[in-house]
């Protein structure tokens, strides 16, 4: 009988096992509350290969915090770059929901221990914050140059975006009950679209 054996995993594969068990035991149970040997048996490792791949569990944090926001930013790049019209801002919106299941443990660490420690909200605001503002920011300050913004300040625009971009990716454990519907979604994202386009002043 011939016997198959699996194939070694490469290091790349180990590292990306231990970041997927990071981020769901630091979402569920905390930093403090996760034990680096809690870390290797949900990644299937040995202890010893933790710190193989990372100084300790604080670099472990750092890597799951950055790289999840990273993928955000690239998500934010495509989604601007495939609006059908710069108003179709519920489009982002609406999909940031729809794909909540594929962030919320990442959005959770990240918005959860960043309070806790500084070194990594200090990190994730220069890595990453300030690029997905630069991106956002230049995409309002063209739709201004073409007439389909009013002339306000860009930046300032591009940070109440993404402060309700984040709400739309974290929406479903924020503003929206568990389980809502598609349709409800729908309405949520397209609601949000109305106030970030048009404000919540009546017409005079």
């Amino acid at each position: 009988m011939q016997i198959f054996n699996r194939a070694p995993q490469t290091e790349v594969e180990t590292q990306t096992r231990i970041l997927q068990a990071a981020q769901r035991l630091f979402a569920r149970r905390g930093f403090d509350g996760t034990t680096t040997r809690d870390l290797a048996q949900a990644a299937g490792v040995a202890e010893g290969t933790l710190f193989r791949h990372f100084e300790n569990k604080k670099a472990i944090l750092v890597a799951v915090a950055t790289q999840g926001w990273v993928e955000i930013l690239t998500d934010l790049l495509t989604e601007l770059s495939e609006m059908g019209s710069y108003k179709a801002i519920a489009q982002v919106m609406r999909r940031r929901m729809l794909n909540l299941h594929q962030n919320a443990d990442m959005l959770r660490v990240c918005f959860m221990e960043a309070q806790f420690h500084p070194d990594l909200s200090q990190q994730i605001q220069s890595d990453v914050i300030v690029k997905m503002t630069d991106v956002a920011e230049a995409f309002f300050q063209t739709a201004m140059d073409r007439g389909i913004y009013r002339k306000t300040n860009p930046r300032i625009v591009a940070q109440v975006f993404l402060g309700m971009f984040t709400v739309a990716g974290f929406s479903r454990d924020t503003v929206m009950a568990e389980g809502s519907s598609p349709q409800e979604m729908q309405e949520m994202a397209e609601g949000l679209a109305d106030i970030f386009l048009n404000g919540v002043l009546a017409k005079e």
